[in-house]
């Protein structure tokens, strides 16, 4: 038997939680193994439940999901968090990349779109609503600020090559199997590009991809 994406949910609204619950349910590889209905609940399960990938709303009391985004990454750096909101400002969303997030979607997406992002949160591929996507698109067109240091060491060609790759929304395995090497090789890789550029996360990796022209929009 397949084992089961496991999903933590964190909504301080009990509606929404069943909601989530009821739809997760409904799908044979996902399984909701947690609840917690608000910030502070939910760092304390995902540490106990160490689900497969977390889903946090926004705003919620005692701590907010951006909040409590960052403690749980700061626990356990492999911890895959997409954030539910009704809120699509740029303050939460780049907050909420900052923090470690691989996704930000809003609560009225299609149920497909959520399904499907829950499988690209759990393939460690980042997930964006369109209306969010064209947010980031046009913060990324904005001349760059000097707040993070510039790398003093350059990425290689094969560096290069992955972070294309990522840009892309291509998961290790996917990279591994176009570049025909061990996941284990492209995911050393990916830890080195991180620390060259002082990024948290594949998000981060992928806007500074945008940016600097290593990769492209419309780069299928």
């Amino acid at each position: 038997m397949t084992d089961k994406i496991r999903v933590l949910i964190a909504d301080d609204h009990a509606v929404v939680r069943r909601g989530l619950e009821a739809l997760i349910g409904t799908e044979s590889d996902l399984e909701v193994v947690g609840a917690a209905a608000d910030g502070d609940e939910a760092v304390q399960r995902a540490a106990l439940l160490n689900p497969d990938v977390i889903l946090l709303d926004v705003k919620m009391p005692r701590k907010t999901g951006i909040e409590a985004t960052s403690e749980i990454k700061a626990r356990n750096p492999e911890a895959r968090i997409m954030l539910l909101t009704s809120f699509g400002d740029e303050a939460n969303i780049f907050g909420a990349i900052k923090a470690g997030a691989l996704g930000y979607l809003l609560k009225d997406s299609p149920p497909d779109a959520l399904i499907q992002a829950i499988r690209n949160t759990y393939a460690g591929k980042s997930t964006l609503s369109p209306d969010i996507a064209l947010k980031v698109i046009q913060e990324i067109n904005k001349p760059p600020k000097p707040d993070a240091p510039p790398t003093t060491e350059p990425l290689t060609e094969r560096e290069l090559e992955i972070l294309q790759y990522v840009a892309r929304g291509l998961s290790n395995q996917e990279i591994a199997d176009s570049l025909v090497v061990s996941e284990r090789t492209v995911r050393t890789h990916i830890s080195n590009i991180l620390s060259k550029l002082h990024l948290a996360n594949r998000t981060q990796a992928t806007l500074y991809a945008l940016r600097e022209g290593i990769a492209d929009l419309d780069e299928g």
